[in-house]
């Protein structure tokens, strides 16, 4: 990447990348997600939260124009104040898990089972931990959950550490959908093919952004199509092993603001630092 922000892509994770655990936001990290956005950058929060999580921190960031991607890729939509409810769909793709599911149901039968309902909340098959879905809930049997195509699938198994969780996911072998294991015994499921990555390159091509002007940062296992992705991948000093891994280069922890060490930089010395 060379020359200023305009014409450049930055997308950035939520959870342990802008926010930490406690959903606490810095002063240091919202002003340099302002001045890289009023450099020219194109800002695109790409997260695994619903939409409806989502939009809470696009507000707190001051972001109201441009694109975000939500549910690991599911969702795209284009933020616009002049729309109803403050943004367009513009992508979604949906599926049906019914068989993976059941497949899943077999192995875990007390095991949580989720859909999201876009833009509103979810149908579940029992609450979930406090606090681990925001939203509309509205529980149903486990066959009703599936009764029409769906964007996504959120397994949740509080009984099962996340390392004996996601053995069990990789003994059990899903087939035909795209999945991610995240902190905890929790495991998110989407359209084959469909990531943060596959999102993010629709948004590329819509905003006419050159392939080597793209950066990423993120600390998720869902992120690492993101991080290789992009032409400049940037892991959190907080992310496991093996997504730091995959990344060009790692910067500071989440409570360290590494993300603002990362855009500060970037607008000190432009694309290339």
């Amino acid at each position: 990447m060379s020359g200023g922000l305009q014409g450049v892509l930055v997308a950035l994770d939520v959870d342990g990348t802008v926010v930490d655990l406690d959903e606490s936001l810095s002063d240091r990290v919202r002003e340099a997600v302002s001045r890289v956005a009023a450099a020219g950058a194109h800002v695109v929060v790409a997260t695994g939260r619903s939409l409806h999580g989502t939009l809470p921190v696009l507000q707190r960031l001051g972001l109201h124009h441009g694109f975000a991607v939500c549910s690991n890729g599911a969702v795209t939509v284009q933020l616009d104040p002049a729309a109803a409810e403050g943004y367009r769909v513009v992508s979604l793709h949906t599926f049906d898990p019914s068989g993976v599911a059941e497949l899943l149901r077999e192995h875990l039968p007390t095991g949580l089972f989720a859909v999201e309902v876009l833009g509103r909340g979810y149908k579940l098959t029992a609450p979930f931990p406090h606090g681990e879905l925001t939203g509309e809930m509205q529980i149903v049997p486990f066959d009703e959950l599936f009764a029409e195509p769906v964007m996504r699938v959120i397994i949740r198994s509080p009984e099962h550490t996340s390392a004996e969780f996601s053995r069990l996911v990789d003994e059990v072998g899903l087939h035909g959908v795209a999945y991610s294991v995240g902190w905890t015994a929790w495991l998110d499921l989407a359209p084959d093919g469909v990531t943060k990555a596959s999102a993010l390159e629709e948004v590329r091509l819509r905003l006419d952004v050159d392939a080597d002007r793209t950066l990423a940062v993120g600390d998720g296992r869902n992120d690492v199509e993101m991080l290789r992705w992009a032409e400049r991948g940037v892991a959190m000093g907080n992310a496991p092993a093996e997504v730091q891994a995959v990344a060009d280069e790692v910067t500071g922890t989440v409570d360290d603001d590494g993300l603002a060490q990362v855009l500060e930089g970037l607008v000190a010395v432009g694309p290339t630092a």
